[in-house]
């Protein structure tokens, strides 16, 4: 038996190698610096592949609509002069006074991105003397718009719009062209929704209201809001446009634009109507619907989703008449009124109403492979279909010939061409029908033609 001096010798050593291993370990965990990821800021989105069918979904819809009632696509900056939104949009809207990113460049100009899209649109039809040209000028858009608003379920701070414009016209046919449009976009998307109307009048008859609407909200100062107590003074029509509680009970009794129209805006509103009657598109009148555009006069309409389960509303987009905004631009006058719509809030009332997306990755032909040469040949192959107009797909970064067979598969595809080390030697290619399982070999070169007669595509 060894004394236990000789036990004490061999385990020592041990226990030092242990702790030394240790505390090495802890030293180099204790080193790694943590790098954050990067996150998207607030009220931005990414819009994630798995997504971007119901994007294409609306804007194949709204190019769709835009073809049959004869509107051209217009693209303009998303960065533009301050100056352009605060002439048109007004400076005393919650759009220009809160929302607006504006901000100095190294030249020192002031620039703003766009917080919507028919000012811009007016600059251009100005810019380029689209006047000149047979009128109306109908055009659409479909693009990000920026405000810093507050986040919420459907707005983002980067938020996309797309729009109806029409140009150079001044009767309400053009009106209830826009709203047709934009109607029809939803009906045909399966989203519920109602319509509601009002009318502002022009600036003779809009003067005489706002001395009316003053003279009632005075009796009632003490009741209001802060915000509401400045539009007073800054904006009165504003007024209708509280959404704080105490204000709302007192906007109910407010006196209606609809009894102070002059005769030409009644003329004008009472026209529209009967378009509307005509088409069948229903419609509310809603006496308190101003919209947050300083721009807009007599025609203004709101489009709302409509919840059955629990009659929600939701707001979906919105438009009117803007005929003194070239003036303010300082064009010669012209007549104009235009909708735009939120492409999110657009989708997310689409997915609600259960609307599946069209598949759209449907292929013909799967281009598999077996080897590093087989690959190589594969590729051309693939290159092959592509210019011959088959709808191809391939299977490159996956080695196993099952598997690519199961992606084959899952694509749909009518055929496989399968090119394996024996191939490559006799300049060969397998064609496989995935249906039957029937599997025949030609001639590597001619398997574009071999295919587009199988499909019967036209090269």
């Amino acid at each position: 038996m060894k004394p236990k001096k000789d036990l004490k010798k061999e385990t020592k050593p041990v226990k030092k190698e242990v702790v030394k291993e240790e505390k090495k370990t802890e030293t180099t965990e204790s080193s790694k610096k943590v790098i954050p990821t990067p996150q998207t800021l607030r009220g931005m989105k990414d819009v994630l592949p798995g997504d971007q069918g119901y994007w294409g979904l609306v804007f194949d819809k709204v190019r769709s609509l835009a073809k049959s009632y004869g509107f051209e696509k217009i693209d303009t900056p998303i960065l533009e002069e301050a100056a352009l939104f605060l002439r048109s949009v007004g400076k005393e809207t919650d759009i220009v006074e809160k929302e607006m990113y504006a901000f100095e460049d190294t030249d020192g100009d002031k620039l703003a991105l766009r917080p919507e899209g028919t000012a811009s649109i007016m600059r251009a039809y100005l810019n380029h003397g689209m006047w000149n040209l047979p009128q109306p000028i109908k055009v659409w858009y479909f693009g990000p718009m920026f405000r810093h608003d507050r986040p919420q379920s459907g707005r983002y701070r980067q938020f996309n719009q797309f729009g109806f414009e029409i140009l150079g016209e001044a009767g309400s046919v053009a009106d209830a062209f826009i709203i047709l449009a934009a109607y029809n976009f939803y009906q045909e998307m399966g989203v519920n929704v109602s319509l509601q109307l009002n009318s502002l009048g022009c600036s003779t008859c809009r003067e005489k209201y706002k001395e009316e609407l003053l003279t009632y909200y005075k009796g009632q100062k003490n009741k209001l809001c802060e915000n509401c107590k400045r539009r007073m003074v800054k904006n009165p029509l504003r007024l209708l446009d509280c959404k704080e509680e105490g204000c709302l009970s007192i906007k109910e009794g407010a006196p209606q634009m609809l009894d102070f129209l002059c005769d030409p805006c009644r003329s004008h509103f009472m026209g529209l109507l009967e378009y509307l009657d005509e088409l069948n598109i229903p419609y509310f009148l809603n006496h308190n619907l101003v919209r947050g555009l300083d721009y807009y006069t007599r025609t203004v309409f709101e489009i709302y989703s409509t919840n059955e389960d629990d009659g929600a509303q939701i707001a979906l987009g919105g438009g009117g008449r803007y005929d003194l905004l070239a003036e303010t631009l300082g064009g010669r006058p012209t007549p104009a009124c235009g909708f735009a719509s939120g492409v999110e809030r657009s989708i997310s009332k689409i997915k609600d109403a259960g609307r599946v997306v069209p598949e759209t990755n449907q292929v013909d032909v799967f281009v598999a492979q077996l080897g590093e040469q087989a690959r190589r040949k594969a590729f051309t192959l693939f290159e092959k279909m592509r210019h011959g107009g088959i709808k191809a797909a391939e299977g490159f970064c996956r080695g196993s010939l099952r598997a690519q067979l199961e992606i084959a598969n899952k694509l749909g595809a009518k055929y496989a061409l399968i090119v394996g080390q024996k191939e490559v030697q006799d300049g060969s290619v397998i064609i496989r029908d995935m249906e039957s399982g029937v599997q025949e070999t030609i001639d590597f070169n001619k398997a574009a033609q071999e295919m587009q007669k199988k499909l019967m595509v036209s090269f």
